[in-house]
């Protein structure tokens, strides 16, 4: 939803104003947040008639009304599980939450139902030599093998046109034309495929200097690595990043890592604690991205440039770059026993 803004109201309002907001708006019901923006519950048609049997006025405040426990899904919830929620709960529509408790969006089950497309573009980078799974990249480029019955690649193609993200551009470059023969121009896929050729290696980032049509004012757009497996909700994740208004938004995974032996904590020599195989806890890159078309011009044409060096840049220049945590499923695909375990998962998953 794009003006999420529209119908928020605060608990000091009155019963008028939420029901002007009912009408008014394609959702219907009104959102209550406090001063932090954060959802407190919502109301609708119905609390407001309930409200008037019991002798409330439009001129009442809401705060005694409005519905305080409403079902909400996180932004990292997909859509399948979405409309699942919905209709086991005979609900019509669904606040979409942050971790923080901020409402990001609102699902709407109809809308959800309805085949939908996005403009924006979805650059996928295939590119990559899979050094680390040869022999089985001899002869196929890595986003190609097979896992659960079907490339890789065709998983990922799958998954965005699934939301409505259609537009595709894939980075080529290690046995280009088996990927190319594959898809060819997308359409059996529902998607409109294009390719770039990267003759040498350019990197997450360098190579979408490449291209040219992207770097026009439009939609921001993913970029993401092809050789991961996931469930993202692709949908929520755009409406995260325009919500916070972000330059760049960088999919973030939690990765643990327990030191195998007692950490002994010291100050001036004196052994101050002992902590024993402490585990510690650091977000790591997911590989995928959504970047504004003015990230593009900050990229040095024809040179290796990855994503996080991209990404300090706009740190330095103080420009809004954003996290998206990530809890659903998610593998990067770049070792044998990795691609072992994503083809005993993937019946289960996907």
């Amino acid at each position: 939803m794009k003006n999420i803004n529209e119908i928020k109201i605060t608990t000091n309002a009155t019963i008028k104003e939420a029901l002007q907001i009912i009408d008014n708006g394609a959702v219907k019901f009104a959102i209550v947040v406090d001063k932090e923006d954060k959802l407190l519950g919502t109301v609708t048609d119905g609390d407001i008639r309930r409200a008037m049997l019991n002798e409330k006025t439009l001129h009442s405040s809401i705060e005694q009304i409005y519905f305080r426990t409403p079902v909400t899904v996180s932004v990292n919830t997909s859509k399948e599980e979405i409309i699942n929620i919905c209709t086991t709960k005979k609900i019509y529509q669904v606040p979409v939450i942050d971790e923080v408790g901020k409402v990001v969006s609102i699902q709407i089950l109809d809308e959800l139902l309805k085949p939908k497309e996005h403009k924006n573009r979805v650059v996928l980078m295939v590119g990559g030599l899979g050094t680390r799974l040869k022999p089985l990249t001899d002869t196929t480029p890595k986003p190609m093998l097979p896992v659960g019955g079907k490339p890789i690649l065709q998983t990922i193609v799958e998954k965005f046109v699934s939301y409505g993200f259609v537009n595709i551009i894939m980075c080529v470059g290690y046995k280009s034309q088996i990927i190319q023969d594959f898809f060819e121009d997308g359409s059996k896929y529902g998607a409109n495929i294009e390719y770039i050729l990267e003759d040498k290696r350019m990197g997450t980032a360098g190579a979408l200097t490449l291209l040219s049509d992207i770097q026009k004012p439009c939609e921001p757009f993913f970029v993401m690595n092809g050789d991961l497996l996931t469930n993202v909700n692709f949908e929520n994740m755009l409406d995260f990043h325009m919500a916070q208004n972000a330059k760049a938004t960088m999919c973030v995974r939690e990765y643990d890592f327990q030191v195998p032996y007692g950490v002994v904590n010291i100050k001036n020599g004196e052994i101050k604690s002992i902590e024993e195989k402490p585990v510690h806890k650091f977000f790591v890159s997911a590989g995928i991205y959504m970047l504004d078309t003015l990230c593009i011009e900050m990229i040095p044409e024809d040179q290796f440039y990855d994503m996080p060096t991209l990404f300090e840049k706009m740190i330095e220049n103080n420009d809004m770059t954003v996290s998206f945590p990530i809890r659903e499923y998610w593998l990067d695909i770049g070792r044998i026993d990795e691609y072992e375990k994503a083809n005993i998962e993937y019946v289960e998953v996907f």
